[in-house]
């Protein structure tokens, strides 16, 4: 019988880079509507994010923000733009599993990017000045 062959990492070549954590529901139980509609058509981005390297989402994240605070212009804005939808992608989807310090931290997080991104469009300084 033939051995699997092995890929220079030590895995099965042609398998799955990392099997997925275990765990009690892929899905939060007992959602519905809009929750149910938004983990169903995130379940295959999640897996895809999940089998790539460990570090290329967050190196892709921090180098999109880093130009984002770089570049004082629209093209800082349109860098921080997917950095934003990424986590409030994120912070969406694990909302039902976080405490209250875990929600704190993300809605900080995510005022601080829509502040950004709106800076950079220059739509901040256009608010501030009608006070």
């Amino acid at each position: 019988m033939a051995r699997p062959r092995q890929d220079r990492r030590g895995g099965r070549s042609g398998g799955t880079r990392r099997p997925l954590p275990k765990g009690e529901h892929f899905f939060t139980p007992g959602a519905t509507g809009l929750r149910a509609a938004v983990e169903r058509r995130s379940a295959a981005p999640m897996v895809y994010l999940f089998q790539l390297p460990r570090w290329l989402p967050p190196v892709v994240l921090v180098v999109l923000l880093l130009v984002g605070l770089a570049a004082p212009s629209v093209w800082g804005g349109l860098a921080v733009l997917p950095v934003l939808l990424f986590v409030t992608w994120l912070a969406y989807t694990s909302w039902p599993s976080l405490g209250a310090r875990g929600r704190f931290l993300r809605v900080v997080l995510l005022t601080f990017l829509v502040l950004l991104a709106s800076d950079r469009f220059g739509v901040l300084g256009t608010v501030l000045n009608w006070f």
